[in-house]
């Protein structure tokens, strides 16, 4: 093990690590955004707007993040739309974990007995209010694992966004290597910044779901 590699090689990787944090960030908080909005569409069955809803998921789900990349970095210039590199990287990963996390907040809402939404619009609230106040909460609650599953898919997913030369973590890795052939210092280091992202995120997901439980159900 290269010694010096790897202490001149570290800053390297804290730079790549935060930018990884950065677009998988604002990729998840955006997804989680979409996601609700088309759970909810879907739920309440709005017309039109639930046929969108249906086509995107099926749309986003059945094409790898690869090729979503390729489309916004490679063939929206051709239409005039040119995005920097990360910009392109967090519009494809809340692209794709829209979709999953759509799929995850519907199955927390299809869980909640139906008479919960009866009874909120028959004392006076209106659908949106009832969806806010009564059903997401809950839905909250029983989607947190498949939640939690979610984000962590996602972060491992940026590991493609250097096909759009984003200097993430692989990107680095593969430089390092083609440049000094220190592959084994090199996969070492991807594979610990990797481990201090996830493991934290892990960790505090598990908490999180333990108090959105206790704070809904009491246990």
């Amino acid at each position: 093990m290269d010694i010096g590699f790897l202490r001149e090689s570290i800053p390297l990787y804290v730079d790549a690590a935060i930018l990884t944090l950065r677009v998988g960030v604002f990729g998840i908080l955006v997804s989680l955004l979409v996601g609700v909005l088309c759970a909810s569409a879907q739920y309440l069955r709005v017309p039109v707007l639930r046929q969108i809803v249906g086509v995107y998921i099926e749309l986003s789900r059945n094409t790898p993040l690869i090729v979503q990349l390729f489309f916004l970095y490679f063939g929206l210039p051709r239409l005039g739309i040119v995005m920097s590199s990360e910009t392109c990287a967090i519009i494809g990963l809340a692209f794709l974990g829209g979709s999953y996390m759509a799929e995850a907040f519907r199955a927390g809402l299809n869980s909640i007995e139906p008479i919960q939404f009866s009874s909120a619009l028959a004392i006076g609230m209106s659908r949106g209010q009832a969806m806010r106040a009564v059903l997401l909460p809950q839905a909250l609650a029983g989607a947190m694992p498949a939640l939690t599953a979610n984000t962590i898919f996602l972060v491992k997913e940026i590991s493609v966004v250097s096909v759009v030369a984003l200097p993430d973590l692989v990107y680095v890795a593969k430089e390092q290597i083609g440049n000094t052939y220190n592959t084994t210092e090199a996969l070492a280091l991807l594979v610990s910044a990797y481990l201090v992202i996830l493991l934290p995120i892990s960790l505090g997901a598990r908490l999180l779901e333990k108090k959105v439980r206790f704070a809904q159900y009491g246990s």
